[in-house]
């Protein structure tokens, strides 16, 4: 990349300057996959600047990040080789900011308090962990995941080798004792970092009593899905 990528992006946020470490992973533009450790050199509830990056990234992309304990999903918004000690910088934003793993880091008054819906709201999606086996239509073969992001119309899995998107799966979820089936499909991709599922086989009564099962374990903590 001898050049310079640029997305105009409204960024109204003020960015905070820091030297923090993080764990960076994904698929360069050359199609390889990679991880590797990188600094953030100012960041925001909804985005930082990332140095070091040792492989090109094009805009648009989706990289994995990690800071402490915590992960997210990023999207590249720009890049730009420095061709200098600090190789490529990038630009991302994070495609949820209820996953900020830098919070910690950031003055109180940026970080951005998340607005609590009541339960009542049908689709909203919550931020807990969940067990799904998912069979594969060509085989009987479960693979098991951990389900996040997850509501009663879909979620999100993290995974190093997710499939492409329109690929179909039988998925197995369990609504506290009971185990329930369903046709999924995969509506997103992002290599090294995982793929969003819909339920499209999932009955209406079905998909109301896994929302109601997923706000009685989680509250306060979940946010209103894009339809």
């Amino acid at each position: 990349m001898d050049g310079v990528e640029v997305m105009q992006i409204a960024r109204p946020e003020e960015r905070v300057p820091v030297e923090l470490d993080m764990r960076v992973w994904g698929m360069g533009s050359d199609g390889r996959t990679f991880s590797q450790n990188a600094r953030a050199r100012n960041i925001s509830a909804g985005g930082a600047l990332l140095c070091g990056i040792e492989h090109d990234l094009k805009i648009g992309d989706t990289i994995g990040v990690k800071a402490g304990e915590k992960k997210a999903r990023c999207k590249v918004v720009w890049a730009r080789n420095t061709r200098s000690v600090q190789k490529i910088q990038v630009g991302v934003q994070l495609v949820s900011r209820l996953e900020c793993p830098w919070t910690d880091s950031l003055p109180k008054s940026e970080v951005a308090t998340p607005i609590v819906a009541p339960c009542c709201r049908r689709w909203e999606r919550h931020k807990i962990t969940m067990l799904i086996a998912l069979y594969d239509e060509r085989t009987l073969v479960p693979i098991r995941v951990s389900a996040t992001d997850i509501s009663g119309s879909g979620c999100y899995v993290e995974t190093l080798s997710p499939s492409p998107i329109g690929a179909g799966f039988k998925a197995e979820l369990r609504i506290g004792l009971e185990k329930v089936m369903t046709r999924a499909l995969v509506r997103s991709s992002d290599p090294r970092v995982g793929m969003g599922i819909e339920f499209v086989g999932l009955k209406q009564e079905d998909q109301q009593r896994l929302q109601n099962y997923l706000c009685a374990k989680d509250p306060f903590g979940c946010s209103i899905e894009h339809q």
